[in-house]
C-alpha cells in the first residue's frame, strides 16, 4: 500500500473514530473540505505540515497516520517501502509503531556468532531491534529472521526467542517494551 493511501485510510478511519465530520476535520486542521476529502481518498502527496496539522486535530502521533498495519512479528528489510516524509531539514522513515504504556528500555548490543536462547519475558513484553552492523537471525524460536544492516524487527518477547550473530561484529539497537503493570 502506498504512503498516499495508507494516510488517506488511517486519517478516515481516526475521524469516524474521534465522531469528527469532515467539515470539522478540515476546520481543525486549517484545510478546505476539498483538501481533506482527497487525502481521505488517497489522492495527493499531503506534506509534512499537513499531517503534523492533522495529528494534532486528531489528538494522534504522527506515525498513527503513517502506520500500515503489520501481524505480530514484524520484518523491516532496509530497502522496504516504508512511509517516507520530508521537511525542511528533517527526511523520516517510519520503522515500527508500537502502542505502549509503560518503559521503555534502550540498549546498545553486541551479537556473537553463539546462539542465545532467550526464555519468555512477561506479558505484553516487546522488543524492537535495528540492526546497524553485520548480520544476525533473531525473532520467537519458532520463526525467526535473518536481518542484514538497516533492517528492523518487532516481535512479542513473551515467548522464547533467540539471537545469534552471522559476521564477527554484529551490532544492533534493542529497545525493550515492558508495559504499565
Amino acid at each position: 500500500m502506498d504512503v498516499a493511501r495508507t494516510v488517506g485510510s488511517n486519517v478516515h478511519r481516526l475521524r469516524n473514530t474521534a465522531g469528527m465530520s469532515l467539515a470539522d476535520l478540515a476546520a481543525a486542521g486549517d484545510l478546505s473540505k476539498t483538501t481533506l476529502h482527497g487525502i481521505e481518498q488517497g489522492h495527493g502527496n499531503p506534506t509534512l505540515s499537513t499531517l503534523w496539522a492533522l495529528s494534532a486535530a486528531l489528538r494522534v502521533s504522527l506515525g498513527e497516520l503513517l502506520e500500515t498495519p503489520t501481524p505480530n512479528t514484524d520484518v523491516v528489510r532496509a530497502d522496504d517501502p516504508q512511509p517516507r516524509v520530508s521537511g525542511d531539514a528533517v527526511s523520516a522513515r517510519l520503522l515500527h509503531r508500537i502502542p505502549l504504556r509503560g518503559t521503555v528500555e534502550v540498549y546498545d548490543i553486541d551479537v556473537t556468532q553463539t546462539v542465545q536462547h532467550s526464555p519468555a519475558h512477561l506479558p505484553g513484553v516487546q522488543e524492537c531491534l535495528i540492526l546497524t552492523h553485520g548480520s544476525i537471525t533473531t525473532g520467537p524460536a519458532d520463526a525467526p529472521a535473518t536481518l542484514a544492516e538497516h533492517d528492523s524487527i518487532r516481535f512479542d518477547a513473551n515467548r522464547p526467542h533467540q539471537y545469534q550473530g552471522h559476521e564477527r561484529h554484529n551490532r544492533a539497537v534493542l529497545l525493550m517494551l515492558h508495559p504499565e503493570t
